[in-house]
């Protein structure tokens, strides 16, 4: 049973609410067209991907849910990272805010076949399994590269994290590519594969700390050896 002190507060709450809208409003907004098909596809994604997340964090692991709202610096959070994480906001907000001007507002690219379309939107699809089966499967999914030592945190090896070692990264990026190829923004995908190459990097320095800080990491890199891609990495 969860206590009080790890459920979130009111403020939090509406935070978290204004949060989930903002990002589409913000496209949809940026795009012109408030009846633009695709822009729509990736805003009901977004909602159903946050909604159904809180939903079940704030039931089944609110202690997990209040984690997710800490902030870059604070406890024991790698000095590097906190860089990171202004990098990746910034990044973030750029591939927001360039998709629905380029591939709808003033059309820079040239609009990508409806296959490749549906191929966004696949890719769309297995975000939301990782993302969503990441946050069940592990309760100890920080938004910090840090040991949560006050929630004794240990290896978690079952569900989607004895496929990949980073299944939430492998998530992100279906996301970060998957969405721009929907829209049709060349400029989107090329921002997407920069965050996914950083990315990448932080999973390499958030594995270091793993091997060095956490028990039993090293057994789990030995019984799960892929990072990010079966048989590839």
């Amino acid at each position: 049973m969860a206590t009080e002190n790890s459920r979130l507060s009111a403020g939090q709450i509406i935070f978290a609410i204004i949060y989930i809208l903002i990002v589409p409003i913000i496209v949809l907004l940026l795009s012109g067209d408030w009846l633009w098909v695709e822009g729509w596809i990736f805003s009901v994604w977004l909602i159903l991907i946050s909604v159904s997340t809180v939903i079940y964090l704030y039931r089944k692991d609110p202690e997990l849910l209040r984690e997710r709202f800490k902030q870059p610096g604070t406890d024991n959070q790698k000095v590097w990272d906190k860089y990171f994480l202004y990098g990746f906001q910034l990044l973030f907000l750029a591939w927001i805010v360039i998709m629905p001007i380029d591939a709808k507002r003033y059309e820079w690219t040239t609009n990508f076949s409806l296959w490749l379309k549906v191929w966004g939107g696949m890719g769309l699809l297995i975000s939301f399994f990782f993302l969503y089966r990441s946050f069940t499967d592990n309760t100890f999914l920080s938004p910090l590269v840090r040991i949560q030592t006050e929630r004794n945190q240990h290896v978690v090896s079952t569900g989607v994290y004895g496929f990949v070692r980073h299944p939430m990264y492998l998530g992100a990026i279906f996301l970060f590519m998957g969405t721009p190829i929907l829209l049709s923004s060349q400029y989107g995908v090329l921002i997407g594969l920069v965050i996914s190459f950083l990315l990448v990097a932080r999973i390499l320095g958030e594995e270091k700390m793993l091997v060095e800080e956490l028990d039993g990491y090293e057994d789990y890199r030995n019984q799960v050896k892929y990072r990010l891609i079966p048989l590839v990495w």
